[in-house]
Order: structure tokens, then C-alpha cells, then sequence
């Protein structure tokens, strides 16, 4: 076996997009296993920059086979722009392949979406995706293969779930409705589109794990903001911690081999919640403007702050991280002095493991250590013995506090920019 499951080890935005596709190159899946569009990967190619939501990010190999498994809500027309996004740039997609069981995002949710957020401020993308995940486990949505499926009786279920939101919508928001007939044929029109695509994707994935080929499981957003282990109620709608994963593709826990979590060099989140690290002043917004923290699916500025291995430690232990991909490391080299969190200060005493309850957390005031920058560019940098000494020590510092060891460094937003020293694919 060979598989190997990649997840945000923060509050998403570390880079998976640019890990997943430097590692693609090795597999001979990719998978996706949750969120929806939602999700923003972002992957550089030369001079190339694909913007990436619901496809996996090995589809830039024509080679590799790219699945969005069960777990994935999805939105029917934003996956047809994504792929006529990417025909229109020459990139071929036919080895994409989407799961019968994967839930559909219909534009009710997204309507519904939009108007609960305004009571509720979590800062959602507006993406439908809490509402269709709602209807998943209220057993009244619909999944691709129904649309596939389709008959008279499907269409009448459909236009009854219809009716049904527009009484929401209507008698509750005060908004207007949809017209069934007409929502229902633009989605089957986009049903047609995509039908190529449908398969049975737990029976592929775990064939190819039982014939020795080369999986990737690739996860959304990160793990502060998981349904259960996050930092609820600012939280997406799935599991984009480890287990998710088997969940959200059909296979067993006892078919991962490796657990890889993506760690920015320092920290951000989009949207609300407690943030201990979170810089205001003048350091954040260097942070922001030299990484472009600005979000890929809503152009959100990126709330951003220093490292914080409190966190880090957390995603070790609910991940089961077997190593990290450290990411932006570049974007440290304007400082002469770095800041890492280590441990929490509430109420007077030190607190190194992360607290369960939100309450005490958004009143929990970082201890750091400080080290010395390198002020240094260090993206063309492609050993990690040529990086700067300081350099290295940061990274030495990062493997100590959190208990694993780094197997990728990047050192730039492109493919090249990238330093590894582990093996991921027997």
C-alpha cells in the first residue's frame, strides 16, 4: 500500500494547493474528501497561476487520476466553470472522476446560505455549503447519482424539496423562491455535462490501494476549523481533519500509510472567531502584503499573526501527523526578529495544550520565544543545508515544539520552490 493523506494543520490557507500539486507528480490519484467550493487551492506553474476549488490539484497531471469523493458537496455549475476554465487554458480533464454519493449544492442552499449568515456572522463564503451538508444528515438531500438516476419519481421528490425551501425562504426571510421547473431543468442540463464523469469512486480508490498504486488524499480548509475538533462555531461544515478522509472517500483507516500536515510559517484565519496570535499592527499587514493573504474563493484580507505551536501540537494529536510541509517560509525573511507561540497564558497560569471551550481560548494570551531573522531572500534557496543558518534554526525550533519532523519546505508559491527531505510513496 501506498497512501498518504495531506491536511491543513491550522485554520486553512497553508498552501495544500501548491504541496498537493508538487506531490501529484508522484501519485497516481488524487482525491478529494470534503468541503466544496469553499475550498480555494491555489497552484503556480512557471508563470501559470490555476485557482482551483472543487477539482483536485493533481489535474494539471494528465497522467493522474483525479477524484472528488462522496464526502465533497458540489456545486454543479461552479465545477462546469472550473472546467471550462481549465479546457480553455489547454489543461484536459477527462481523468476526472466524481463520486455517485457526492451531495449536490443546489442554489437554494446557497440562498439560504446567504441569509442565515446574516444573523448568525460565522463569516461563511455564502457557498451553500453549511445548508447542503444540513440536508445530508436531515436525509433530504440529493446526491449526484439521484440527478443521474433521475425518472418521474425523482423529479417529484425534487420539486416537493423545492416547494419546501421556498416556504423558508419566503415565509421566514421574506425573500423570493424558486420556480422547480426551471431549477430543475438547469440542473439536469448540468447533469448531462458532467455524466461522463460519475463513477463508483471508494471501488476505484480502493482498487488501486490494493493494487499498489499511489494515493493522495487531499483535504480543504484545515483543522481548526473541522466540524468537531475546530474552533466551533467557526467551523466549515466537514471533517477536514485525517479521519475525514476515510469517511469522505469509502476506504479504511488501516489503508493510510502517512499523514501529511501542511503548516504556514506563521498564522492566519478568514473570517470570525479567537485568534491569539493575531498581529494588528504594522508586522500583520507586512505579513499580509508579502504573502498575499487575501482569500482564493472570496478575495477576503486574511486575519494573520505568528506562528502558534499550541495549534500545531493540537493538529499533531487529532491528525495523527507523521510529518509537516512547512510553507511561505519566505515570507519571514523581512524581520529581524521572529515570534513563536509556545504555550497559552489564562488567568495566570500556562496552558500548552489546546483548551476545548472557545470561551477560554478568546481569552487566552500567547507566550512567545523570540529568534532571530535571516533577512535573507531565500526563494531561489534549493537545499536546505545552502539555507541560512537561522533559517534552519527556525525550522529546528518548529520540529521541536511540535514533536515531528518537516519533510517539505517551501520556499515560494511555485512548483521549483520547493525543498524535500522525505519520502511519502513506497
Amino acid at each position: 500500500m501506498s497512501a498518504l493523506v495531506l491536511v491543513g494543520a491550522q485554520w486553512g490557507d497553508e498552501g495544500k494547493g501548491k504541496v498537493t500539486d508538487f506531490l501529484a507528480q508522484q501519485a497516481d490519484l488524487v482525491v478529494r474528501y470534503q468541503g466544496g467550493s469553499n475550498a480555494g487551492h491555489t497552484v503556480e506553474v512557471v508563470d501559470e497561476k490555476f485557482m482551483l476549488h472543487l477539482i483536485p490539484s493533481g489535474i494539471l497531471y494528465p497522467k493522474t487520476v483525479c477524484v472528488i469523493g462522496n464526502g465533497v458537496v458540489i456545486d454543479l455549475g461552479k465545477l462546469l466553470e472550473e472546467l471550462d476554465g481549465l479546457a480553455k487554458r489547454g489543461i484536459d480533464t477527462d481523468h476526472l472522476r466524481i463520486s455517485l454519493r457526492a451531495p449536490v449544492v443546489l442554489p437554494y442552499h446557497k440562498k439560504i446560505d446567504e441569509l442565515e449568515d446574516r444573523n448568525k456572522k460565522i463569516g461563511t463564503t455564502k457557498r451553500g455549503i453549511g445548508p447542503a451538508y444540513a440536508d445530508k444528515i436531515n436525509r433530504i438531500g440529493f446526491r449526484l447519482g439521484d440527478f443521474i438516476t433521475g425518472g418521474e419519481p425523482f423529479k417529484e421528490a425534487f420539486q416537493a424539496q423545492v416547494a419546501y425551501k421556498n416556504r423558508l425562504i419566503e415565509e421566514i426571510y421574506g425573500e423570493q423562491g424558486f420556480d422547480a421547473q426551471e431549477l430543475y431543468d438547469q440542473v439536469m442540463g448540468q447533469i448531462e455535462a458532467l455524466r461522463k464523469y460519475a463513477a463508483d469512486t471508494s471501488l476505484l480508490v480502493y482498487t488501486a490501494i490494493k493494487e499498489g498504486k499511489k494515493v493522495l488524499f487531499e483535504g480543504a480548509q484545515g483543522t481548526l476549523l473541522d466540524i468537531d475538533h475546530g474552533t466551533y462555531p467557526y467551523v466549515t461544515s466537514s471533517n477536514p481533519t485525517a479521519g475525514g478522509a476515510c469517511i469522505g472517500v469509502g476506504v479504511g483507516p488501516t489503508f493510510i500509510d502517512q499523514v501529511l500536515g501542511v503548516v504556514k510559517a506563521y498564522t492566519t484565519r478568514v473570517g470570525e472567531g479567537p485568534f491569539p496570535t493575531e498581529l494588528t499592527c504594522e508586522i500583520g499587514q507586512a505579513l499580509r502584503e508579502k504573502g498575499a493573504e487575501y482569500g482564493t474563493t472570496t478575495g477576503r484580507p486574511r486575519r494573520c499573526g505568528w506562528l502558534d505551536t499550541v495549534i500545531l501540537r493540537y493538529a499533531v494529536r487529532v491528525n495523527g501527523l507523521t510529518s509537516m510541509a512547512i510553507t511561505k517560509l519566505d515570507v519571514l525573511d523581512q524581520f529581524d526578529t521572529i515570534k513563536i507561540c509556545t504555550a497559552y497564558r489564562y488567568k495566570g497560569e500556562l496552558i500548552y495544550d489546546f483548551p476545548e471551550n472557545l470561551s477560554v481560548l478568546q481569552d487566552c494570551e500567547p507566550v512567545y520565544i523570540e529568534m532571530p531573522g535571516w533577512k535573507q531572500d531565500i526563494s531561489n534557496i534549493t537545499s536546505f543545508a545552502d539555507l541560512p543558518e537561522n533559517t534552519r534554526n527556525y525550522i529546528n525550533k518548529m520540529e521541536e515544539l511540535s514533536g515531528i519532523k518537516q519533510s517539505i519546505v517551501a520556499v515560494g508559491p511555485n512548483r521549483i520552490q520547493t525543498i524535500v527531505s522525505g519520502t511519502f510513496f513506497k
